[in-house]
């Protein structure tokens, strides 16, 4: 699936972008030029060579916080897919073979998790758990679950209404070799593209609520808790708002744009992309060069 993704150009590019945001999370706090928590008496200075960014209304280097925060807006937002991803996909593919009990409980779990407002829940747990990055991103993830929770369940009906899992729970095959053997490589393919989904909102909520001040504590910086100290300061620097938003506006449309890449090369959409590509390189008498392994 992956060269599949990468045969595309767009799955080139989104690949191309969320690494140079995986590069500034790796490596951003050894590559920012200032101590990002440092004050000095340069208060709300312009763009220059000292300051790339210029500095905010503490003296603080603008563009070595921005550095020094891709580290946790990041990796707040895999939290958040990853969380979602667990919490909603195994209980979606049980709920098809664990009986009617299980279906319904899990149904209404599910129902109960959309009705809930993310934000307003994500601040009462964390005023019980204290103000914590890990704390925000469990509660948040917990709450997106229900997205993975109704592709992993649409995507295992549809496998276990085939003849050959009839035929293999006829057999007696216990259901963990079932969803091994059969359901996991069907339902891989729309639980990737919801993942890069997530991702993406996952960045949206990281900044949401960092921009509110939940889940990190000052100074520490990030990429919405910089949108939130430069609004204040708007008459005086009235771009500083622009540098966090770019990075938070190309990672999400960077995670859209490869869960459509991943969607196009994925299923009946993929092998129709494939049999396009071999009917016009038969026309053109050049080799078919599109790699067929990976996605089922």
């Amino acid at each position: 699936m992956v060269r599949r993704v990468l045969s595309l150009t767009s799955g080139r590019i989104a690949v191309g972008v969320l690494a140079v945001i995986a590069l500034l999370a790796l490596a951003g706090p050894w590559l920012a030029p200032q101590d990002p928590l440092a004050t000095s008496d340069d208060t709300l200075a312009a763009a220059s060579g000292a300051h790339w960014l210029g500095t905010d209304h503490l003296g603080r280097d603008v563009f070595s916080r921005l550095l020094d925060g891709s580290r946790i807006s990041v990796l707040g937002s895999l939290e958040v897919a990853v969380v979602a991803l667990a919490v909603g996909a195994v209980p979606g593919i049980l709920s098809v073979y664990l009986g009617r009990v299980f279906e319904w409980l899990s149904l209404r779990l599910t129902d109960t998790l959309v009705a809930l407002p993310f934000l307003l829940f994500a601040v009462a747990v964390i005023a019980l758990l204290g103000n914590g990055i890990t704390q925000a991103m469990l509660v948040t993830g917990t709450l997106v679950s229900p997205l993975f929770y109704r592709v992993a369940r649409a995507a295992t009906l549809t496998v276990a209404r085939s003849p050959y899992v009839e035929a293999a729970i006829v057999s007696g095959a216990s259901v963990g070799w079932i969803v091994r053997r059969h359901v996991w490589a069907k339902v891989l393919p729309p639980l990737a593209v919801a993942l890069a989904q997530t991702i993406g909102v996952g960045f949206v909520i990281v900044s949401s609520l960092t921009f509110l001040g939940i889940g990190v504590q000052p100074p520490a910086p990030t990429w919405g808790g910089l949108l939130a100290s430069d609004l204040g300061y708007l008459d005086y620097r009235p771009w500083a708002p622009l540098a966090p938003a770019v990075l938070i506006s190309a990672t999400v449309w960077a995670c859209n744009l490869l869960a459509d890449a991943i969607r196009d090369v994925s299923g009946e959409a993929g092998r129709a992309l494939l049999d396009r590509r071999k009917a016009r390189a038969h026309r053109t008498g050049t080799p078919d060069t599109v790699p067929t392994g990976g996605a089922r």
